[in-house]
């Protein structure tokens, strides 16, 4: 079935006005010629899209939920028009990435340095979020690249390989554990922790599996940020299950330690997220590319 996108950008004005006249004079056409496009379009869909009353006009169910339809297609057309103004503006090439903080840590620095310079006239935004918001940020089009943790589920999208990270226990160095090569999580359940806010997937999945153990974690208190946690347990209010990079560089502080946590899923891998590979901007798969064989 073909739609005239003009005349659904009219009954959409149509519906906006609450009536056929107030789009007419918006669009500087005829009440004659608006009325007859949105019969035609009545017609073609076969269900009736407005309630015709003396006083104006009110939508129908089925004039509802077109309107969220056209709603959706107008959202696409005004960001194909921001994306080619990018162009004619001289900024070519911009790739909306959204990643979440142990890949910002460990890996994407160097990966980012090395595809610039060999693209440097590409632009990239990089936003840190949590995996979760990476996943619905992807979904709904608001970027065109997401990395995140393996620990969080994901439908319907398009997922790749890109790194894997170990998680390991940040302690002072004279804590009790200090000196083990490596400790069972159950061996930390009576510790405090330091802990992370606002939606981590290495919190909420420590959670889960100390849930599952039939204890609840001692969460002393919640930073929103790994150098935030790691100055928390220097300071002696806990330890912290980190990533191996958001630790290691740390430990020749006096202050700052770390074990390996003897767990099978202390071995995290870290996806790619798009919506579809076929869709993807040419730079931003070969970005993708770069990424993937990195």
């Amino acid at each position: 079935m073909r739609h005239d996108f003009t005349s659904l950008i009219l009954f959409r004005a149509v519906a906006r006005a609450g009536s056929i006249a107030g789009a007419a004079a918006k669009h500087n056409m005829a009440a004659s010629a608006v009325s007859k496009r949105i019969s035609d379009l009545e017609a073609r869909l076969g269900a009736p899209l407005l309630y015709r009353e003396r006083r104006g006009v009110d939508v129908t169910a089925a004039g509802r939920e077109l309107l969220t339809h056209i709603d959706s297609l107008v959202g696409v057309i005004e960001h194909m028009d921001a994306e080619m103004s990018r162009y004619a503006d001289g900024k070519l090439g911009t790739i909306r990435i959204a990643a979440n903080t142990s890949s910002i840590t460990q890996f994407l620095p160097e990966d980012l340095a090395e595809f610039v310079k060999h693209h440097p006239e590409l632009r990239i935004e990089l936003a840190e979020r949590t995996s979760r918001e990476i996943l619905k940020a992807v979904h709904e089009g608001q970027c065109d690249i997401g990395i995140f943790s393996g620990l969080t589920s994901t439908k319907r999208l398009k997922t790749l390989p890109y790194r894997r990270d170990t998680l390991v226990v940040a302690m002072p160095p004279e804590h009790r554990l200090a000196r083990q090569a490596a400790v069972p999580f159950e061996a930390l359940l009576d510790e405090d922790f330091v802990g992370l806010q606002g939606g981590s997937s290495i919190q909420s999945h420590v959670r889960k599996v100390a849930a599952a153990a039939g204890r609840e974690l001692r969460i002393r208190v919640e930073v929103q940020s790994f150098d935030g946690v790691r100055r928390m347990v220097q300071a002696r209010l806990g330890i912290a299950i980190l990533p191996y990079g958001a630790v290691e560089p740390y430990v020749h502080d006096a202050e700052l330690t770390m074990v390996a946590l003897d767990e099978p899923w202390a071995k995290r891998d870290l996806f790619i997220a798009v919506r579809r590979l076929g869709t993807l901007p040419r730079h931003a798969r070969l970005l993708l590319d770069s990424l993937t064989g990195s």
